[in-house]
């Protein structure tokens, strides 16, 4: 039996890299699947294409996650096309690094609204709708960086550790509704960049991770999934530590 048969998610930043990942084992799941996109929308419809391959319906669907205008407009076509929203899933993110005393304003301004802003407009506008429904599964995704620090991104990690103190807030806001919000914190996880590495560097960075390997995008989606299932039902205002023992 599928974990989600019947369940309408979003996935926001969906059209590829961990979102792809995550739309993709929501779909194995039974859900149908809304994904985001922010301009690339010839990768959100090739998501939306592997989605239906798997045998769940999906479409892909336009707004910034930094606009809470725009926001509030996908979230209403949402509800008027499929009439809910059972799973969030805030994965939408950017990075721009940079040592602190050279990082402009405008690029801190950009990742906080993007990853840390962008999340609570997502919650905000479908946390009504679950609210009246009185369920609902919201998912954030924030980073290992945000748990422990990084030289070099002060902006990134200033914004996933708000999404950690986002999720324990709206868990506790959200909770007498039936509804659950958790955190999933990845680490290092294999991407074209990492894929790009030399195997001096590689190596420099396994040597931290005891598993002695980087994760991969169906390890985050597999623990998003399980977080948006009912097996899930009494975990909320928790975060998910996916980095291989990177940190603990």
């Amino acid at each position: 039996m599928k974990n989600l048969e019947g369940k309408v998610a979003l996935v926001t930043g969906g059209s590829r890299g961990i979102g792809k990942e995550i739309c993709k084992e929501l779909a194995k799941q039974g859900a149908f699947i809304w994904v985001n996109y922010s301009s690339n929308e010839s990768a959100a419809n090739d998501t939306v294409s592997e989605c239906e391959s798997l045998g769940a319906s999906a479409k892909a669907i336009g707004f910034n996650v930094a606009n809470s205008d725009e926001v509030d407009g996908g979230i209403a076509r949402i509800k008027e096309e499929s009439g809910k929203v059972d799973i969030l899933v805030n994965n939408a993110g950017i990075v721009l690094n940079g040592l602190s005393v050279r990082l402009s304003d405008d690029d801190w301004n950009k990742v906080i609204q993007v990853n840390l802003s962008g999340s609570f407009y997502c919650a905000r506008a479908t946390g009504k709708l679950m609210m009246k429904a009185r369920a609902g599964k919201i998912i954030n995704i924030s980073s290992v960086v945000g748990e422990m620090g990084n030289p070099g991104q002060a902006a990134y990690v200033s914004s996933k550790a708000g999404v950690i103190g986002l999720t324990k807030s709206l868990a506790k806001e959200f909770a007498p509704r039936g509804i659950t919000v958790n955190c999933v914190t990845p680490g290092f996880i294999t991407t074209e960049m990492t894929d790009s590495l030399d195997d001096k560097t590689k190596n420099a960075y396994l040597s931290g991770i005891p598993l002695g390997a980087f994760g991969t995008g169906a390890d985050i989606a597999k623990s998003v999934a399980f977080l948006a299932s009912d097996s899930a039902s009494y975990i909320t205002g928790q975060i998910l530590g996916v980095n291989g023992g990177l940190y603990m």
